[in-house]
Order: structure tokens, then C-alpha cells, then sequence
């Protein structure tokens, strides 16, 4: 069993609370977990990922193990304590964002 945990907007978007558990077929890998995570929530198609190439959307990161997977290829193993359930595969909006800072120096 694979565990996942999604940020609110996400679990909200798929009608879930806490983590997803998934049975994955094959070896596990970032592809893997999400198109068993899409088959089971097709809601969540295009939220994490392109429809069409797959490639993960700008604004989101996968980590585990206190690593950020998000550059890894999509076809890498994921670490061993992932794929025996002892670790979630974790889907993390990232922020992007700064400081307004007005051309004249006042706040």
C-alpha cells in the first residue's frame, strides 16, 4: 500500500481527507503513484500533471523521504520505504511569490 498526501486544495478538489492509500501495480515510480492516483480521483487529471505529456506543473513538487523528487525522472524508482508504506509519497504546492517594493521606497 502506497500513501499519499495531497495539500488541502487538492484533497478538497478530490473530496478526501488525510492521506490516499494506493495499491500500485508494478514498480514504483512518480508515474506510477500518479496514474493510480488519477485512475482512483480522475478529478485530479491535469491538476498535477499535463493531460497530454505527463510533465509535472510548475507550481508543484514531489518529495520523500525528506527529499525533493521533483527533478528525478518520472520512471526512478521511489525509495524503498515509500514503496513499503513506511513513508507517503508527499505532492507539495509550491509558492512563488515576493516582496512589493515601491519604486519610491515607501511600503
Amino acid at each position: 500500500m502506497i500513501r499519499v498526501v495531497l495539500p488541502a486544495h487538492l484533497r478538497t478538489l478530490a473530496r478526501v481527507s488525510g492521506e490516499v492509500q494506493l495499491d500500485v501495480d508494478g514498480p514504483i515510480t512518480q508515474a506510477s503513484v500518479l496514474d493510480a492516483l488519477e485512475n482512483r480521483y480522475p478529478v485530479l487529471r491535469g491538476a498535477i500533471r499535463d493531460h497530454v505529456t505527463k510533465q509535472r506543473r510548475a507550481f508543484v513538487r514531489f518529495f520523500a523521504c525528506e527529499e525533493d523528487l521533483s527533478h528525478e525522472s518520472p520512471d526512478a524508482q521511489l525509495p524503498e520505504a515509500v514503496a513499503n508504506g513506511t513513508e507517503p509519497f508527499m505532492v507539495v504546492g509550491a509558492i512563488a511569490g515576493g516582496c512589493r517594493v515601491n519604486p519610491v521606497g515607501r511600503a
